[in-house]
């Protein structure tokens, strides 16, 4: 399958995923509105049969609307005439429980005498049984606004009104769950699947690599041992000798890129810092210098560069950054190995002149077997596993590395850590 393909299978997916959370959310918008307005049409009702009932008990005639909300859940009901607190508390019970509005509610009754609330409650309905209701009244001083243009009203308030509507959507809640529970899955899905469909990149990359690397120096050895095998070559000491260096060298390389292998097989994180020994960086770098000559170029600022690390771990990682200086480089290598301190901290570096490496792959240039992508060509052969050690080793060891790097001028893997004093 084509990269182009999944990238559009990819694309699609998300559209289908966005676009059913949308809809959902819509509907579920749109059946919340819906409960609300059931809610204050049923609730209207009732207060108008309250009305109507206080009328009656009044012998008086509503000739006009006696309800008006002023909010989703509340409403302001005209009476013309005193009211009873019992007995409208009784009336609100029996409409709300005619209408199955089973929801909590207080209310306040003004008297126009004196112009303020006389009267207020808090009246909470509990279900006990299917189809049953008890009240239980809470009565307390209420503050209610005061509503200007009537002369005889009670306000009343659902301060559940909001629990109830949503309680109503049980199944559209569910159906909700239920739809981001199959799109989460839908996409963990995709993501191992696409992660899998990388690492099987990677593996397949990692094998025709090591495949090509190892062939090289096992067939430049079998010839070269031909070579040797031949009757007369005694008497070819030029040829003998130019042969058996040829043996020597593959030999070296064959067991550097075996080593590079197992350097990461057979080395978890913990044990690459297991044997620290204090280590003499300045030296290290000195002789490292020496052995790259004339490559390598020395800035070393530290007066003491004393660090605790593995010796071997730390001399691999030196080796590996500057391994790979010289291998990507397109002039010829320059390398700067430099030591200073700030503060407290031991700050070192490698810096190199090669081709560089662009910004988003910083990151990923120290996950296994990750190399750079450069399409079907690979002038450099390698394995991915050079700066993953890196990474390794600069994690066991509580370090930090960054990475400062400009496409075509070169690139700097800076470390810093606290410098060891043998006095503490």
């Amino acid at each position: 399958m084509s990269r182009a393909l999944i990238r559009t299978l990819v694309i699609l997916s998300v559209v289908a995923i966005v676009g059913i959370l949308t809809v959902q959310a819509v509907w579920l918008r749109r059946a919340y509105a819906l409960g609300e307005r059931q809610f204050r049409q049923t609730a209207f009702v009732a207060l108008q049969e309250v009305a109507d009932a206080v009328a009656r008990l009044n012998k008086i005639t509503q000739t006009r609307s006696a309800v008006t909300q002023l909010s989703p859940d509340y409403f302001v009901v005209r009476t013309d005439a005193p009211i009873d607190p019992i007995l409208l508390e009784h009336y609100l019970q029996d409409a709300f429980r005619r209408h199955r509005l089973l929801t909590d509610f207080e209310y306040g009754i003004y008297n126009c005498d004196n112009e303020q609330m006389v009267y207020g409650a808090y009246v909470s309905t509990q279900v006990t049984q299917p189809g049953k209701a008890t009240g239980k009244r809470v009565s307390k001083a209420r503050t209610h606004p005061k509503f200007p243009g009537y002369t005889y009203y009670f306000e009343i308030r659902f301060p559940g009104q909001g629990s109830l509507v949503a309680g109503q959507l049980d199944g559209w809640l569910a159906s909700s769950a239920a739809v981001g529970l199959v799109v989460l899955l839908f996409g963990y899905t995709l993501w191992v699947v696409l992660r899998q469909r990388r690492l099987t990149e990677i593996q397949r990359d990692f094998i025709n690599n090591i495949t090509h690397e190892l062939q090289t120096p096992v067939s430049t050895l079998r010839i070269a041992a031909d070579v040797l095998q031949q009757p007369d070559i005694g008497t070819q000491p030029d040829r003998l000798s130019q042969y058996a260096r040829i043996v020597g060298e593959e030999s070296k390389r064959l067991q550097k890129q075996v080593q590079s292998v197992l350097q990461v097989a057979r080395n978890p994180r913990t044990s690459l810092a297991a044997n620290r020994t204090v280590v003499d960086l300045n030296a290290l770098m000195t002789d490292l210098a020496d052995t790259y000559a004339p490559h390598i170029r020395l800035d070393l600022q530290a007066k003491q560069a004393l660090i605790l690390a593995d010796a071997y771990a730390l001399e691999t990682l030196l080796n590996n950054l500057i391994d790979n200086a010289r291998k990507y480089c397109q002039n010829t290598p320059c390398i700067t190995l430099s030591t200073r301190t700030e503060g407290q901290k031991l700050v070192w570096s490698v810096a190199d002149n090669g081709i560089g490496i662009a910004r988003e792959h910083h990151r990923a240039i120290f996950r296994q077997f990750y190399r750079i992508p450069t399409g079907d060509v690979h002038d450099v052969k390698g394995f991915g596993l050079g700066l993953y050690y890196v990474g390794q080793v600069v994690r066991a060891h509580g370090w930090t590395i960054n990475l400062t790097s400009v496409v075509g001028a070169g690139s700097t893997f800076t470390l810093s850590l606290y410098a060891h004093n043998p006095l503490r």
